[in-house]
């Protein structure tokens, strides 16, 4: 049984950019005496020293040597851990033996994960194992997908308590933010990007909304793709980056949940810009960007401390019934998105799983249905977010 295992969470990837702050939150909210026992793992014995003695970290926290080319290592670090933790992405590149280590020893997994092709593949190769292991496997614990998975799934529950019914539109509306790529990040976009351009059958996988709900397909959806007025918020709207990654993810919580939502629910996200003349325009250079491609930041950078304390989100969901009643809630991070926010995100998913053994049965899962309101409440209580009902 895992419950029993010598470690509680490992993080993987403990050396790199993000893994060294999901380290140092960790060490600041649970210590190494705490009730949560926890150790970092990586590929080198010198820099995990090196990092737990930069971070100030007790000596009591264990280091791991573990390499994502040596399946065995994996293995033996997934068979020590309860939850393992990875950073290591790009993740299609370097998670597939963990994936698979950690379904068949029933180990659970929290990753950062914004890469679907990977997960689709994943999802069809794995979850029969997870489910006769128990291990559960929860892609996408970050910015993307946490706030937007958690905050649809909060609007939904407090229509049920409102009008006993769903919404069966909800927008998804990105109001604000402040942040910088890492480079880890555009290594994952780009290794996407690499991907589809050697197999064009990606592609459609990458547009479809659907692609991480095997079986069904439901109502058609807007494609976010392109700027536009938005007569529901009285704004211009331009693309948001990360809408391909978390609608699929929504889609994928509300079947996993028994369409909770409704066979015919509706979900798009978008980037508000504002207003008038100067809204359109921002709209439109918004969709015109291509810093993603051309940024040359590599594996290993990131924002500065500085950077990532002054950033933030603020995410407002505007949902109606089929009958037209109508909910607002309001999700907002005190970090920039990517990496102060992310890596407390990830670290209280990884310790709402530690602590809640039987949220549910072992499989592949999206956040919402796997940690619900408990990580609502943890996220809330010690990683910086809120989520607020809003009047309309």
């Amino acid at each position: 049984m895992k419950n029993n295992r010598e470690l509680g969470v490992v993080v993987y990837g403990a050396t790199g950019y993000t893994g060294k702050l999901v380290a140092e939150y960790l060490n600041n909210q649970y210590g190494a005496d705490g009730d949560v026992s926890w150790a970092m793992a990586g590929r080198s014995i010198d820099k995990l020293e090196a990092v737990r003695d930069e971070l100030g970290i007790s000596s009591k926290v264990p280091l791991i040597v573990t390499d994502a080319g040596d399946p065995a290592s994996v293995r033996a670090m997934v068979e020590r851990a309860a939850v393992v933790l990875t950073t290591v992405g790009p993740y299609q590149l370097y998670g597939s033996d963990l994936v698979a280590a950690c379904a068949e020893a029933g180990t659970d997994y929290v990753d950062l994960c914004g890469e679907p092709n990977w997960m689709e593949e994943m999802i069809n190769t794995h979850a029969d194992a997870a489910k006769a292991s128990g291990a559960r496997i929860v892609f996408s614990c970050g910015f993307d997908s946490i706030p937007f998975d958690l905050g649809v799934l909060f609007l939904q529950e407090e229509a049920q308590k409102s009008f006993g019914s769903p919404l069966s539109r909800v927008r998804g509306r990105v109001c604000g933010m402040s942040g910088v790529w890492s480079g880890g990040t555009l290594a994952s976009f780009r290794a996407t990007m690499a991907a589809a351009a050697e197999n064009p059958e990606l592609v459609a996988s990458l547009m479809n909304p659907f692609a991480l709900t095997p079986g069904f397909t439901g109502a058609e959806q807007p494609s976010g793709m392109k700027p536009m007025y938005d007569e529901v918020m009285e704004s211009w709207v331009a693309p948001f980056m990360m809408a391909t990654i978390n609608t699929k993810n929504i889609h994928r919580s509300n079947m996993l949940m028994n369409h909770r939502y409704g066979k015919d629910f509706v979900y798009d996200e978008m980037f508000v810009t504002g207003p008038g003349d100067e809204g359109e325009a921002m709209a439109k250079a918004v969709a015109g960007d291509k810093s993603m491609s051309t940024d040359t930041t590599q594996p290993g950078e990131g924002p500065t401390k500085e950077q990532r304390e002054s950033g933030f989100y603020d995410v407002l969901f505007v949902g109606h019934t089929a009958d037209g009643k109508s909910l607002r809630a309001r999700v907002t991070g005190d970090m920039d998105p990517g990496y102060g926010s992310t890596s407390k995100i990830i670290a209280e998913s990884a310790i709402c799983l530690l602590k809640n053994p039987e949220t549910v049965a072992g499989g592949i899962w999206t956040p919402a249905p796997a940690m619900g309101s408990l990580l609502v409440d943890r996220l809330k209580r010690n990683a910086g977010l809120t989520f607020e009902l809003e009047q309309a």
